[in-house]
């Protein structure tokens, strides 16, 4: 056997001492970003990558976080669900990121939360979701139900909103158009409205022939009540929806179409002027104007012309869950340099009653116990230029419920995630 030299023992012992150390004992604190960036959902949410690696930027050359700088690893989990745990679990266990930013829809979401449990590590979520979930280990910086849905709704019962009777849910067939229609349903009942005016309809993910869904739409709205619909398509079948809204003339006046997953970027690659009137439902829109958006857009046009985004380099555009996506990644930059440590717990800790002023004209708050943002909510109308024109909003931010007080057997729930 060769000999080992004295100096290649001491290298082989502190090599084997710090094998197992958090990241924040490295050079670099690694961020991890799990976004899908092909297959369906890649419309809504490379984008959302995009401003991860910016906001990255924006806090390295501010001086980085407990002086050192934040290093991006992205991954694809490519709109598989499976996917989406396996690659968690690469970015918790191999490349050993502090943090993950990631995830849109809720299954990709569910598919993540036991490796993030069972690993104690730590997920921040920027999409709208459907509630009826807490998690230690996740901070939901998109809305829940009462932050976007149920307002949404009110305003199509009110008189602002038309004057709704009748309701048509539908969304893309997995968990948050289900759950989020459940709750709605529930809602409706509780305002009187009776289940034969309500119509409930749902495509699988990537569906593209809407033509007999609008007939269908088109049918129940002729029978006397009026009609608004409530869409909870998530991905690229937003596109083929909306262009066969425009094909059969179903407009806005006739039947307003209040959407929970169509913002700004969604309607790049739709002519928006047959679809002037219709709603979403956000926590922001790019339209606001304030200080702070303004610096934020501008921000985000130079980034995507300077990285060469397709699309953005061209014609940048901001929205909601990009929103979200700034917010969280600073705040944890603040909750880092707090608890002077990327430790899950110590961040937890530190996370609570974070603030942050955010692009929506607002300031935002992390909710000491519930991991969620009260934010405030946002009604918009699309224009002709796929922007939206704020027609209603909050007075001011509102608190987050995550269990919904609409579906019974939440009574009795606590407003806050179980710590183990």
């Amino acid at each position: 056997m060769s000999k080992i030299s004295r100096r290649s023992l001491v290298a082989l012992s502190v090599g084997l001492a710090t094998a197992g150390l958090p990241a924040f004992a490295a050079d670099t604190i690694k961020v991890g970003v799990l976004h899908s960036l092909s297959g369906t959902m890649a419309i809504s949410e490379t984008v959302l990558k995009d401003t991860v690696l910016m906001a990255i930027d924006d806090i390295n050359a501010k001086g980085g976080v407990l002086g050192k700088k934040l290093e991006p690893v992205v991954v694809d989990p490519a709109s598989n669900w499976p996917l989406f745990a396996e690659k968690a679990k690469q970015l918790i266990t191999q490349d050993k990121v502090a943090v993950v930013f990631g995830c849109w829809t809720s299954v990709s979401r569910k598919s993540v939360l036991p490796v993030f449990e069972e690993t104690n590590s730590l997920l921040f979520y920027p999409v709208q979701y459907e509630g009826e979930e807490l998690s230690k280990n996740v901070f939901y910086t998109g809305a829940a139900p009462n932050q976007q849905a149920i307002p949404a709704v009110e305003y199509l019962m009110s008189k602002d909103g038309g004057s709704a009777k009748r309701f048509v849910l539908l969304g893309t067939d997995y968990v948050y158009p289900r759950t989020t229609n459940k709750i709605l349903r529930a809602f409706l009942h509780s305002k009187g409205v009776k289940d034969e005016d309500i119509m409930e309809e749902y495509t699988p993910f990537g569906h593209s022939d809407y033509q007999s869904i609008i007939a269908k739409i088109k049918k129940f709205s002729a029978e006397g009540k009026k009609t608004a619909v409530v869409s909870t398509i998530n991905g690229d079948s937003n596109v083929p929806f909306y262009k066969e809204l425009g094909n059969q003339g179903l407009k806005a006046t006739d039947v307003p179409v209040v959407a929970f997953s169509v913002g700004e970027e969604e309607l790049r690659g739709v002519d928006a002027k047959p679809l002037v009137g219709h709603l979403a439902a956000w926590n922001y829109f790019m339209s606001i104007k304030n200080p702070t958006n303004a610096a934020f857009i501008k921000q985000w046009s130079d980034y995507a012309k300077a990285k060469n985004i397709p699309g953005h380099k061209d014609k940048p555009l901001t929205n909601d869950p990009m929103e979200a996506t700034w917010i969280g990644i600073h705040m944890w930059a603040q909750a880092v340099e707090k608890a002077k440590s990327t430790d899950t717990d110590k961040v937890i800790a530190a996370m609570a009653g974070q603030t942050f002023k955010a692009p929506g004209g607002f300031t935002s708050t992390m909710d000491p116990k519930n991991h969620h943002l009260h934010k405030p909510v946002f009604i918009g109308e699309v224009k002709a230029d796929g922007q939206f024109n704020v027609v209603w909003k909050t007075p001011g931010p509102v608190k987050a419920q995550p269990w919904s007080p609409y579906i019974p057997e939440n009574k009795g729930k606590k407003d806050e995630p179980v710590t183990k």
